[in-house]
């Protein structure tokens, strides 16, 4: 006689992040048995997604002819998922999952993924699901702490089992330059990833749906750039150098800066690129236009008399994003690298990353909006995960972030009116590691102590309603589906 197939649980999956919708039906649900199969066309475009799910449970694989205890995986694209969300099905002891894109089909496995590993399997009825922001991530400073590309693989793996999607690299700074170049090997630090190490860190990225968004910021934060480069240093009016900081007026600079953006924009196959823009040194100055007379003198020159050192700066990124965008990339900035007011406006066709509102001349998040920029949320009050705890951070506690934060909690612990609340204006955030003190914690100090810091954020950028699980509920849970 045949084996009988296990039952699955019963009550509503448990799942980080919740699942959004769950409709409960009388059955014995679903639980991963010795026959189960993953069933996917090997041929098609959910044929790594199933390879994966099958390697996750330790079952089969077949093309097609599903039968009770399999996983069946479908496209269809007319059905209401929208881009990265699902419907799963637990019903006569098998599951379904479909999507209109296959994004949304990964995501779905992620949550059977966690489903067996936290109560054994599904229970009988119906998930749809899917996230409330499209841009879902973690920011992380290679620069000042090289990172290996296993422990940034072991990363990414995290952050798909969480429904992250994008992963920032902040590789260039003072304190390092840390991925090969072609056009310019003399910037590039000892320690630093390979371009091959990074493109088998983009294979499994996409494999897992995370996009991997390069940032390479100027005009300052470009020290190790300088050390190569010295003559393009930007100097005081007492000639003394400025740290970190690029001589906008010289066009040696900018042309430097074009070929790296040019070379990873060729690198990186996202859709985005990171152009920085944060804390040039020139403009943290009381008075920039008596300290760096040089700029002064080539603002006025090429914007007219009334120009001042901050036109000059915002004509320097807006140059370097009109760079990114030929190279078919949207343009991402810091918004303490967008200035009010002045002759040289900032371009629109950029999003901006807000962190902070403790810049010289800070200003609100609803600056930015009224002005028809989106925001990314990165507010430092909840998402800076900074080594060492300088300058008056304090490591995040998932906690916080799980009981207050939400993605429209821009600056501080205010939400932006409601006018401004939504994808449309804020389409998401990200989790951010900076390692000012980079010895301050090991690699895996540093792992371990983002861990449910970065569950929480996913929770609150798939749903940023308040959770039904208590925070200690929620760790767990967490403990207990393996996240």
């Amino acid at each position: 006689p045949l084996t009988p197939l296990p039952a699955g649980p019963t009550g509503a999956p448990e799942i980080i992040p919740a699942v959004r919708s769950f409709d409960a039906a009388r059955g014995d649900g679903w639980a991963p048995a010795d026959s189960t199969r993953v069933i996917a066309d090997s041929g098609g475009p959910l044929a790594g997604t199933a390879d994966r799910l099958a390697d996750d449970l330790g079952v089969g694989r077949a093309d097609d002819g599903a039968r009770d205890g399999d996983i069946e995986l479908r496209l269809d694209d007319g059905a209401d998922t929208g881009a990265e969300g699902y419907h799963l099905v637990t019903g006569d002891q098998r599951v379904t999952i479909t999507g209109s894109h296959d994004a949304g089909v990964f995501y779905g496995t992620r949550t059977v993924v966690q489903a067996v590993s936290g109560a054994g399997g599904l229970p009988e009825g119906e998930i749809r699901d899917r996230p409330d922001r499209p841009q879902r991530g973690l920011s992380l400073d290679t620069a000042r702490k090289p990172f290996s590309a296993s422990w940034i693989e072991d990363r990414l793996r995290e952050m798909a089992d969480l429904k992250l999607n994008q992963l920032q690299l902040h590789f260039s700074d003072d304190q390092g330059f840390r991925i090969e170049s072609e056009t310019h090997p003399e910037v590039v630090s000892e320690d630093h990833l390979t371009k091959d190490e990074v493109r088998s860190i983009l294979d499994l990225a996409d494999s897992l749906h995370i996009t991997v968004i390069p940032e390479i910021d100027s005009p300052g934060h470009l020290g190790a750039v300088l050390d190569a480069h010295p003559d393009l240093q930007l100097r005081r009016a007492d000639g003394s150098a400025t740290a970190g900081a690029i001589d906008i007026a010289n066009p040696d600079a900018a042309a430097l800066l074009d070929d790296l953006i040019t070379e990873y924009a060729d690198l990186f196959p996202g859709r985005y690129l990171h152009l920085g823009g944060d804390e040039y040194a020139a403009l943290m100055t009381s008075d920039p236009e008596a300290s760096y007379p040089d700029l002064a003198a080539a603002a006025r020159d090429r914007y007219g008399s009334d120009a001042r050192v901050q036109d000059l700066a915002t004509g320097w990124l807006n140059d370097r994003a009109d760079t990114a965008r030929g190279a078919d990339k949207e343009p991402q900035v810091w918004n303490d690298g967008m200035f009010a007011g002045g002759v040289v406006q900032p371009d629109k066709e950029r999003q901006v990353t807000y962190w902070t509102g403790r810049e010289i001349g800070a200003r609100e998040p609803v600056e930015y909006l009224d002005g028809g920029w989106q925001l990314l949320n990165l507010n430092s009050e909840y998402l800076y995960y900074v080594l060492g705890e300088p300058n008056g951070f304090t490591y995040p506690t998932g906690e916080r972030i799980y009981d207050e934060w939400t993605p429209d909690v821009l600056r501080g612990s205010d939400a932006v009116p409601d006018r401004f609340r939504g994808a449309d204006h804020i389409p998401g955030g990200r989790f951010a590691v900076w390692c000012d003190l980079a010895d301050a914690q090991t690699p895996e100090q540093v792992a371990a102590g983002i861990r449910l810091p970065l569950a929480a954020v996913s929770q609150k950028l798939w749903n940023p309603d308040r959770p039904s699980l208590s925070w200690a509920e929620f760790t767990a849970l967490a403990d207990r589906v393996g996240v």
